[in-house]
């Protein structure tokens, strides 16, 4: 039997971060890959508590609104309201199976195939592959320690181009870990304004900061960015709670997409977050003790990296987040750095893997969030062996 599927299938490929659980998934391979958090650090024994309060109604076991459960979006509201200069309505929050299917639902209320979309390079490899299902024309700009270069998407709007949407990780890139700085925001939110497109600010880890909370959101800045965030990255991913936050027009039609995609979500993990993110004082504690444990982690990696590598790396400084980017300067092949890795029962993800057409050979993605400081350490001895090797 001869199986054709549909044209949008040809621009896909699987993620290569996805592929590597193989690998990854093996007790004797240390994994720098996944963009995971520690599951000792995840409040088990609170989510379970709130679970027990939750299951003594009924409706947690019921369906809810499409849009989500009403209290969780009041509570989304309230946070996304603290830095911007009027309240979120909570018929502006919609509430999604992770953020990463608030992306998916704005891509299909959004985008018409062959519309111009602009990511960050490297770029968030989920948004590639949802931008690559809506058939849209991706076109890139880079990146420095300051974030996004805004004065190279001004070059590209003078040109002539005209992005349906603009899509930043504005807050500890992924896989770049740099911050955009609060210059650059007020300078993207005056450009969406002025050229009419949608800016996407993907913000999943903003709560992970290590000297300092990041700038003011691009949102406090015009009506013409949309928020995305989630639960994942602070309390638990396996809640699948995200949410993006939106006009309400906006709102209004991806509630219609969704409808068609999953009637809604669950009620009890929506419950359970709720009342997490709503306990102000359990919530700070709880940051409290993940961007300690986190940070050491951040200085632990760093400073191997840098003990074991010396200058043949540039290094990221990282100030939050998950993620630390490395680039050789002796021409390594990351892709052929990770088979010798591997081999030395170490996993990390090459550059291409976040390269729009073909590009970043030289760089690797780090993750230090899933390993103590002295796994971390023993990691980099793992990798250096392997550079060696190829060197």
């Amino acid at each position: 039997m001869s199986l054709v599927l549909a044209r949008r299938m040809r621009a896909l490929r699987s993620s290569a971060i996805r592929d590597l659980l193989t690998v990854t998934a093996r007790p004797d391979v240390i994994s720098l890959a996944g963009g995971l958090p520690d599951p000792e650090l995840v409040p088990r024994e609170r989510i379970r508590e709130s679970a027990d309060r939750a299951l003594s109604t009924s409706g947690s076991v019921q369906y809810t609104e499409t849009a989500g459960w009403f209290g969780l979006r009041e509570v989304v509201a309230d946070r996304e309201s603290v830095a911007r200069p009027t309240a979120v309505d909570p018929q502006r929050v919609v509430i999604t199976h992770g953020s990463q299917q608030a992306l998916s639902l704005l891509a299909q209320v959004l985008l018409d195939p062959g519309a111009t979309v602009v990511v960050e390079e490297p770029a968030y490899t989920g948004a590639l592959q949802v931008f690559r299902t809506a058939e849209a024309r991706v076109l890139t700009v880079p990146l420095d320690a300051d974030g996004m270069c805004t004065d190279r998407l001004e070059e590209l709007l003078a040109s002539g181009e005209r992005p349906v949407l603009v899509h930043t990780v504005s807050n500890f890139h992924n896989p770049r870990g740099v911050t955009l700085s609060s210059v650059r925001r007020g300078r993207l939110a005056a450009l969406a304004e002025r050229y009419g497109f949608w800016v996407i600010e993907d913000d999943p880890y903003g709560e992970i900061w290590f000297g300092g909370p990041p700038p003011q959101p691009v949102a406090a800045h015009s009506d013409r960015v949309i928020r995305l965030s989630s639960v994942s990255k602070v309390l638990a991913p396996s809640l699948r709670v995200g949410w993006l936050c939106a006009p309400a027009e906006i709102c209004a039609a991806v509630e219609l997409v969704k409808q068609g995609a999953d009637l809604c979500g669950s009620s009890l993990t929506q419950q359970v977050a709720a009342e997490l993110l709503a306990d102000g004082p359990w919530l700070a504690a709880h940051l409290t003790r993940i961007r300690a444990e986190y940070g050491l982690r951040a200085t632990a990696l760093s400073d191997a990296v840098a003990a074991r590598f010396g200058d043949t790396v540039d290094a990221t400084a990282v100030g939050g987040g998950m993620f630390s980017w490395l680039g050789f300067r002796d021409g390594t092949d990351t892709g052929r750095l990770l088979a010798a890795a591997v081999e030395r029962q170490v996993a990390f993800v090459p550059g291409p893997a976040f390269a729009v057409d073909d590009g970043h050979r030289h760089s690797l993605r780090l993750c230090f969030t899933t390993n103590g400081p002295d796994t971390l350490r023993e990691a980099v001895a793992r990798l250096g062996d392997a550079h060696q090797a190829l060197t």
